[in-house]
């Protein structure tokens, strides 16, 4: 796949002039062409020891290229591990610790983010990564090597946290379930939906870490929750208990690692229960110091959970959230504060004209600076509202006509939401404002 006359192996640490980052690096200094362009691909891990079978499963998606570990604090604990210790042969394994968000302009640090065919986000403090790399040449760099280069990505604890569309960016610090639970207003939640890391199969997706200890299922639907009450989006949920492993393939197939039996390590995939025909589902009770409830018969939420086992082989499809292998489903719900999971089945999917979705309307161009041009395929009444970032309705009309035009051009830069509601659907499109 990719070869050099010349090969120098060593391994060296550098701390630049201004402090800003440190870098250790391992391997072979010179960076080689990898090819054919690597699949790409996209591992999640639950925050305590890495599942080194997950991590063969991430470095052979590198194709045999440079690896970079990116972290906000700790050394170079990843280099040999990942290096030597699995053997996955790759051309260099290099980490660099961000000490401060300044480094997200250094030339080298880019560079090596442009050259990486695999980055891996170490645990930490995910505001951290947030705040040193959203909206810097960082993301646009790691977004760019995902779209066009093939570069597979994966993080642990924060840097799983990180991974979706929507992320818990831990701004005010972490929540609890119980907190959450008993107030969705609570000031530590803070959901963020700017954009950052652009994983294809995980835009409508929150993630969280850590799920066994402690248990965090009440705050995951919490999060769920205002996702949809403030976005408008029934957005969905992947989690890993602390030992487990997701790795998704460029197909949308996500495998399942872990060493169960012998262990209680699962991973889970959640999702609005597409039996239930009420348009938003939105929660029962939603207000300010009052416990949750997002009931629905005890059945709002649908939750696949899936053994990790060492070769992976349980599965779930991401392209139609209902598909696997190994795992069983439980109906999720919270009434009055109180989380509560039963044993379920798998939900039967039948076209829902309810269900939020984009057939029939075309929207362009996205991302803009002007104007969104709406078309639809049939005629008929319908109510159209821009929501911005906050939920906040910036814009809206009603109309019974096939097309209309939409300017933005006095709108400050930013995601937006086009909500589209008619007798029969409701549907949901993400507008970027360059």
């Amino acid at each position: 796949m990719k070869g050099l006359s010349v090969f120098l192996a060593c391994s060296i640490s550098f701390v630049s002039l201004a402090q800003s980052y440190t870098s250790y690096f391992t391997g072979n200094t010179m960076d080689m062409i990898v090819s054919p362009t690597p699949p790409g691909g996209i591992c999640l891990m639950g925050g305590a020891s890495e599942n080194d079978e997950a991590m063969k499963w991430f470095l052979t998606r590198a194709y045999g290229g440079d690896v970079l570990v990116i972290r906000a604090s700790g050394s170079d604990g990843y280099n040999d591990y990942l290096y030597t210790s699995l053997g996955v042969n790759v051309n260099s394994v290099e980490t660099i610790v961000f000490n401060n968000s300044s480094a997200a302009f250094d030339p080298y640090v880019q560079d090596r983010i442009s050259k990486a065919e695999a980055i891996w986000m170490a645990g930490g403090d995910q505001w951290d990564y947030v705040s040193y790399w959203r909206n810097t040449p960082i993301d646009s760099l790691i977004n760019d090597g995902i779209e066009n280069r093939g570069m597979a990505i994966g993080g642990t604890s924060a840097g799983m946290a990180v991974q979706g569309g929507y992320y818990f960016s831990a701004e005010n610090g972490t929540v609890t379930s119980t907190a959450a639970l008993q107030n969705p207003f609570d000031t530590d939640i803070t959901v963020d939906s700017a954009a950052f890391i652009k994983n294809s199969y995980l835009q409508d997706v929150i993630t969280d870490t850590h799920y066994d200890s402690p248990d965090r299922k009440g705050r995951h639907v919490v999060f769920l929750a205002h996702i949809l009450q403030n976005y408008g989006v029934n957005a969905k949920g992947i989690a890993c208990n602390e030992y487990t492993a997701v790795c998704i393939d460029e197909n949308g197939i996500a495998r399942v690692y872990g060493e169960y039996p012998q262990y209680d390590e699962f991973a889970y995939f959640i999702a609005k229960n597409c039996e239930l025909n009420d348009i938003g589902i939105i929660p029962e009770v939603y207000t300010v110091g009052s416990p949750l409830t997002w009931d629905y018969s005890g059945s709002v939420l649908k939750a696949y959970k899936v053994p990790g086992t060492m070769s992976g082989t349980n599965t779930f499809d991401l392209n139609d959230w209902t598909t696997g292998t190994g795992g069983e489903w439980f109906n999720w719900s919270v009434d009055a504060g109180t989380f509560v999971e039963t044993a379920s089945s798998e939900p039967i999917c039948t076209i829902n004209t309810n269900e939020l979705s984009d057939e029939g309307v075309f929207i362009y161009p996205n991302p803009t600076e002007d104007f969104i041009a709406v078309d639809f395929s049939s005629m008929g009444k319908r109510s159209i509202q821009l929501l911005d970032f906050h939920g906040r309705i910036v814009w809206s009309t009603e109309t019974a006509l096939s097309s209309l035009s939409i300017d933005v051009s006095d709108f400050p830069s930013g995601i937006y939401h086009l909500r589209i509601a008619s007798d029969t659907e409701i549907i949901n499109k993400r507008i970027i404002r360059n």
